[in-house]
């Protein structure tokens, strides 16, 4: 066993302590684990750490990732959220057991915008949670669903977890971002799909019936009301036309190719939508945001620990590629003689096991590298290895028992937490972990 994977595995034993046994700031244990990684470089620490340091700052992926954390805050300040939610209760509302549909559709919505799985459950479940006990849900199903859909916060991208794969060197040598997330945005349909026959298996099991409403506004005048709000998915819709859609195979045809490729989605993806949020709803933020001290005690408690994880973790990566790390990994797995079926469910099993415990930030940090290098030992492609590990630890959020969405669902449902643990286990953490298995296989494609 080299060098590199020994500071690999002190590196994971220092987070899980820090985090499962310390429980103190998971920004704090990232800074510690990167002065621990360092000092494997002997009398080159010190220079490990400025290259490491300065490559995580010039890293792309943490300007994008802080930029998304400002636009999901921005979005819910200006109230252009809660247009998506009419929206969606005036096209699924309607159905039988049509709240866990709107549920399904606003937490993949808060996917796209946010990325993290406890804030998709609260934000999804205040809209949703009572609606679903007044229209006939058991409240521990209701909780159980709730949960479990908040999963899509990591399932869909951006996440906090997509980035934290991204920043390992050994990962965007090999898949540029625009990849990553266009191939996590098919996973995440995927797992909207089985989400909504989920829910059509619940409504017959539990025998659930349309409520008729008292009064019904068609869905054309909603939309015509809250059209504004459907805007701010051009951000992330021109983006991606311009560099693979049609338009993009247009420009490149009128020898384009050099500034198509030099789009970064990763980058313009939140530009775009700020400016769209900032330009839509600039009266109501001005309203919510009206002094600099609620701008301070809103928005930087959410860059205080996701900057902090995101920098060191991609700082400690640098230096374990500077220690050889890949080659080593990749010697050790060639020589487990894994079939690779066997292998992508090992994998899967350990993403999963660790994530209970531990946030999905925390696990990718952890275990992430590590996880990517034992597929690619087995044969998978790099973009199918990273989405399948993303899909794998977005169980996190219905994990029980230290997931934080099983809480805030149950506290939203009033009912008891462990009576959503089993039904979590058997809906959505072993077949999102099959999910995940499929996408490793090749079985289930990620081409659009």
């Amino acid at each position: 066993m080299g060098n590199a994977t020994i500071a690999l595995i002190v590196y994971m034993l220092v987070i899980i302590f820090w985090a499962v046994l310390i429980k103190r700031n998971m920004a704090e244990g990232m800074i510690v684990g990167f002065i621990v990684v360092a000092l494997f470089g002997g009398s080159d620490a010190f220079q490990l750490m400025v290259t490491g340091i300065h490559s995580a700052f010039t890293n792309e992926v943490l300007f994008a990732s802080l930029a998304f954390i400002l636009m999901s805050y921005l979005i819910k300040e200006s109230n252009l959220l809660n247009g998506v939610l009419e929206i969606f209760n005036a096209l699924l509302g309607r159905l039988p057991g049509g709240p866990a549909f709107v549920n399904i559709g606003l937490s993949a919505t808060m996917g796209m915008l946010s990325g993290s799985n406890s804030a998709n459950t609260a934000t999804s479940g205040t809209f949703t949670a009572q609606w679903m006990v007044r229209t006939g849900w058991r409240k521990d199903l209701a909780a159980t669903l709730i949960a479990g859909n908040g999963g899509l916060g990591a399932g869909f991208p951006p996440s906090a977890s997509m980035f934290i794969m991204l920043g390992f060197a050994q990962v965007s040598n090999l898949i540029s971002e625009g990849e990553l997330y266009l191939g996590l945005f098919v996973s995440g349909i995927y797992q909207v799909i089985y989400r909504i026959f989920l829910v059509i298996y619940l409504i017959k099991k539990q025998g659930i019936r349309r409520i008729e409403h008292s009064e019904k506004i068609s869905l054309k005048k909603v939309i015509g009301l809250n059209w504004k709000s459907l805007c701010v998915f051009l951000g992330a819709i021109i983006p991606i036309l311009v560099t693979v859609g049609p338009i993009g195979v247009f420009l490149k045809k009128l020898g384009m190719s050099d500034a198509v490729s030099s789009i970064s989605l990763l980058i313009w993806i939140p530009i775009l939508m700020i400016t769209i949020i900032l330009l839509l709803g600039y009266k109501t933020l001005i309203k919510n945001i009206h002094s600099k001290e609620v701008l301070v005690k809103t928005l930087f408690p959410q860059y205080k620990n996701i900057g902090g994880v995101l920098l060191f973790a991609f700082a400690a990566s640098t230096i374990f590629s500077e220690l050889g790390l890949s080659d080593e990994l990749i010697l050790l797995f060639s020589s487990l003689n894994f079939g690779k079926p066997i292998m992508v469910l090992l994998v899967g099993v350990l993403v999963v096991l660790v994530a209970g415990p531990l946030s999905s930030t925390a696990t990718l940090t952890s275990i992430g590298l590590i996880s990517f290098t034992a597929l690619l030992s087995v044969g998978v492609s790099p973009l199918p290895a990273v989405v399948s590990i993303l899909v794998f630890a977005s169980t996190e959020g219905a994990s029980p028992p230290a997931s934080g969405s099983i809480f805030i669902a149950s506290g939203l449902t009033e009912t008891n937490p462990e009576k959503t643990f089993y039904p979590l286990i058997k809906y959505f953490v072993v077949p999102i972990a099959i999910i995940g298995w499929f996408i490793a296989m090749g079985y289930l494609p990620l081409a659009v």
